[in-house]
């Protein structure tokens, strides 16, 4: 047991999963002699050559579109486009090719590979490197999407996400790489995609949050618990698959729920966890689903921290559905 950051997770995650199986290969922008921009492959290329970590060009279509190629021949791939704001070059290969071959090919052939991206904001990346756009993804049948938020988590999830038989797009917040520390194991563990995690158990509020919006939520939920309210949060983890059980069991047991996030508000995955609610336990709710969430704006740069949901903005949302 070690205590490390998620970072040290990741990277001892992947250096893991290649010495157990000489098919997965890692391929991106400075993944290779630097070590990646936030260091995630740092010492891989050293370890495994450079045949394994691959350097390629600032080109993210040609990134994806060589990992589908080596994915059909039998590789497992793991890519990295180095901010998720930069993925979008590759969305037509995305959502055109890597989502739909085991659909058109009737499931005669997968296309399995992981696609690790940076997301979210808090680190003054400005427009271009602070985005949160999980729900386009989301959207597109043939993917499987996940977000951690912890060291412990990110080591479960990636090793579920390469032994996957379909795509995954494994996107890691910023703000989460250095802190939280914890203690993670150093044996071999998976966590299943598709399953939330009840961080804080609480009676009468639920937040419903994931990726680096656990911390103010659970911050809020401390200073509500100091007003006299028990506020549950959930880190939903997973997009696709998406846990609606145990949604449905927080919102059913509490009868009032906050949604967290830092995507733009308007058809965030904040919506579709809110119509979920709505579809399938709208008689237990004592009060409206409020959503607390980023601006329908560009992420700006100067003024980040108000674009970006804090405690006070979290706190506001949950006594506001605890005095309906």
């Amino acid at each position: 047991m070690a205590t490390i950051n998620m970072v040290k997770a990741l990277n001892s995650t992947l250096r893991a999963a290649m010495e157990k199986d000489d098919r997965v290969v890692i391929l991106g922008e400075d993944v290779g002699k630097n070590g990646g921009v936030f260091r995630v492959t740092d010492g891989l290329q050293d370890r495994f050559g450079a045949e394994r970590v691959i350097d390629t060009p600032l080109a993210e279509a040609g990134i994806i579109g060589a990992a589908v190629g080596m994915s059909l021949a039998g590789l497992k791939p793991v890519t990295e486009i180095q901010f998720l704001d930069f993925i979008y070059p590759a969305f037509d290969q995305i959502v055109s090719e890597v989502a739909k071959y085991r659909y058109r090919s009737g499931g005669q052939f997968a296309c399995p590979m992981v696609i690790r991206t940076p997301c979210g904001g808090g680190v003054g990346g400005g427009h271009y490197h602070s985005q949160s756009t999980e729900a386009y993804f989301a959207h597109t049948p043939g993917l499987k999407v996940v977000m951690p938020s912890n060291p412990y988590d990110a080591k479960g999830l990636l090793n579920s996400a390469i032994r996957d038989a379909d795509p995954v797009i494994f996107m890691e917040p910023k703000r989460c790489y250095h802190t939280p520390t914890m203690e993670v194991p150093e044996n071999d563990y998976t966590i299943p995609l598709g399953e939330a995690k009840v961080v804080k158990a609480g009676a009468d509020v639920s937040v419903i949050t994931w990726g680096a919006m656990l911390y103010p939520s659970l911050e809020a939920a401390g200073r509500a618990e100091k007003e006299g309210i028990d506020v549950e949060v959930m880190d939903l983890r997973s997009f696709v698959p998406f846990d609606g059980r145990a949604v449905i069991e927080t919102a059913k047991k509490t009868g009032r729920v906050v949604i967290v996030c830092e995507a733009t508000r308007t058809a965030s995955f904040a919506s579709e966890v809110a119509a979920h609610i709505a579809e399938h336990a709208i008689d237990s709710m004592a009060a409206p689903i409020v959503r607390v969430t980023g601006w329908d704006t560009p992420f700006p740069y100067a003024l980040e921290m108000e674009y970006l949901p804090n405690a006070e903005r979290v706190l506001d949302g949950i006594k506001r559905v605890a005095a309906y």
